[in-house]
C-alpha cells in the first residue's frame, strides 16, 4: 500500500492497533484471573499439605508461622493409615461407591436409551422432569428420605445410602447420556432394525460403543458424587463402623475441645486423592460428557 493510499484510510491502521492492544490487555487480564483463581482454589489443599507433615507440637505454636514447616514428618499419615478404624471407613467408601455407580450406570443408560429412541407418550416432558429432578435441593430431600430409609430399618447402614444416593446420581447422569444417545445419527439405529437387531442389540452393539465418552462422563459424576457426599451420611450414620470415609474422618478425629489437626488434615487429603486420581486422567471424557449433554439433550 502507498504512502498516499495509507495517509486516506488512517483509521484502519488506528483500530488494528487498537485490536491489538485490547487483545494484549483481554491477555494480561485472563493470566491475572487464572492466577488469582489458582492461587484462592489451590491455597486450602495446600494449608492442609502442610499441617498434614508438621508434628502436634509445631501445629500447637501458634506463634510459628502456619505456612512453614520446620519438621517435616509423616507420622500423622501413619496413624491414619494403620488405624483400622480408619481403614474401615476407607472400606465403606469404596463398598458404597461401587454399587451407586454400578445402579446409577444401569438405570441411566436403560432410562435415557428410551427417552432418546423410543418414542411414546410423555417422553419430552418425562425426560425435562428427570433433569428437573436433580435441581431439588440435598437439604429439602433428606427429611422425607431419612423417614423412608427409617421405615425400611436401613439407618445407620451403609446400604440406606446405597438406596439414597441413586436419587442424586440418577437424575443428572441420565440426562448426560440423553444428549449422547440424541446425538448418534439415527440412520444407525434404522439400519439396524432394517437388518433384524432387536432393541437390546441395538444398545449394546450401537449405543453403548458410540457414546462410551458420555458413559465415562456420566461414571465420573456418579463416582464423585457418591464418594464425597456429606449430607445424607452425617444424617443417616452414627454407627463409626458403617460410617464412610467423608464423616468417619471429621466425627472419630475430633473429642469435645480436642481436635487431631493434623490427622484430619491427613485424612481429607487421602480421601480426597481418588477423586483427583479419576479427574486428572479422565477429565477430557468428562468435559465432551458435560458439553454433548448440554447441546444435544
Amino acid at each position: 500500500m502507498s504512502a498516499a493510499t495509507s495517509r486516506d484510510t488512517p483509521g484502519i491502521y488506528h483500530k488494528a492497533g487498537s485490536l491489538r492492544a485490547e487483545r494484549r490487555w483481554a491477555l494480561w487480564s485472563a493470566y491475572a484471573s487464572l492466577i488469582f483463581a489458582a492461587i484462592v482454589m489451590l491455597a486450602p489443599p495446600f494449608y492442609m499439605l502442610l499441617t498434614s507433615l508438621k508434628t502436634s507440637a509445631e501445629v500447637a505454636d501458634l506463634g510459628a508461622n502456619p505456612w512453614i514447616v520446620r519438621n517435616p514428618t509423616l507420622e500423622n499419615y501413619w496413624a491414619i493409615i494403620s488405624n483400622p478404624m480408619f481403614r474401615g471407613f476407607m472400606y465403606n467408601s469404596i463398598k458404597i461407591t461401587v454399587v451407586v455407580v454400578t445402579l446409577t450406570m444401569i438405570i441411566s443408560i436403560l432410562a435415557a436409551f428410551a427417552l432418546a429412541r423410543m418414542r411414546f407418550w410423555g417422553s419430552q416432558m418425562l425426560a425435562t422432569g428427570v433433569f428437573l429432578t436433580y435441581l431439588v435441593p440435598d437439604t429439602l430431600l433428606f427429611i422425607p428420605l431419612y423417614q423412608i430409609v427409617g421405615s425400611l430399618g436401613l439407618l445407620n447402614s451403609t446400604w440406606g445410602l446405597v438406596l439414597v444416593y441413586p436419587t442424586l446420581t440418577v437424575p443428572f447422569c441420565t440426562w448426560i447420556m440423553i444428549g449422547y444417545f440424541a446425538s448418534i445419527p439415527k440412520e444407525l439405529d434404522e439400519a439396524a432394525l432394517i437388518d433384524g437387531a432387536s432393541w437390546t442389540q441395538m444398545l449394546l452393539k450401537i449405543f453403548i460403543p458410540v457414546a462410551l465418552p458420555g458413559i465415562i462422563a456420566a461414571t465420573i459424576f456418579a463416582f464423585t458424587v457418591s464418594w464425597a457426599a456429606f449430607v445424607y451420611p452425617t444424617a443417616f450414620i452414627t454407627r463409626p463402623d458403617e460410617m464412610p470415609l467423608t464423616i468417619g474422618v471429621v466425627s472419630q478425629l475430633i473429642r469435645g475441645d480436642t481436635f487431631a489437626w493434623g490427622q484430619l488434615m491427613a485424612g481429607a487429603l487421602l480421601a480426597a486423592l481418588p477423586p483427583v486420581i479419576v479427574y486428572a486422567f479422565l477429565m477430557d471424557y468428562y468435559i465432551a460428557g458435560l458439553t454433548a449433554g448440554a447441546t444435544k439433550g
